[in-house]
């Protein structure tokens, strides 16, 4: 049973950092792709950023570029979220997500599909 548990939300002012960890357990993640997804009160999900297992590609939302940095640990399994110069609009819920890895995979990631979500950490950004 594939399982992915969040780690590290919280609250911090705007201009501070956190980082989101995401452990992974159940299956092999070779083949996977790795990603954030949030979704803010009253707004629509949204794709973060994602990360091929295999070849550490990585793939962010024009917002998030430049401050946010997605990464893994091979031998841990997890994947982390690194948050930079974090904004009030980057409060959300955030979820870790699994799914097919390589272009095609993370196109359909992109697009809002995944095959595994964990059960969230929350973000909140004071201004």
């Amino acid at each position: 049973q594939v399982q992915l548990v969040e780690s590290g939300g919280g609250l911090v002012q705007a201009g501070g950092s956190l980082r989101l960890s995401c452990a992974a357990s159940g299956r092999t993640f070779s083949s996977y792709a790795m990603g954030w997804f949030r979704q803010a009160p009253g707004k629509t999900r949204e794709f973060v950023a994602a990360i091929n297992w295999s070849d550490s590609n990585t793939y962010y939302v024009d917002s998030v570029k430049d401050r946010f940095t997605i990464s893994r640990d091979n031998a841990k399994n997890t994947v982390y979220l690194q948050m930079n110069s974090l904004k009030p609009e980057d409060t959300a819920d955030y979820y870790c997500v699994a799914g097919r890895g390589g272009p095609i995979g993370i196109r359909i990631m992109k697009a809002g599909r995944a095959d595994y979500w964990g059960q969230g950490t929350q973000v909140t950004v004071s201004s």
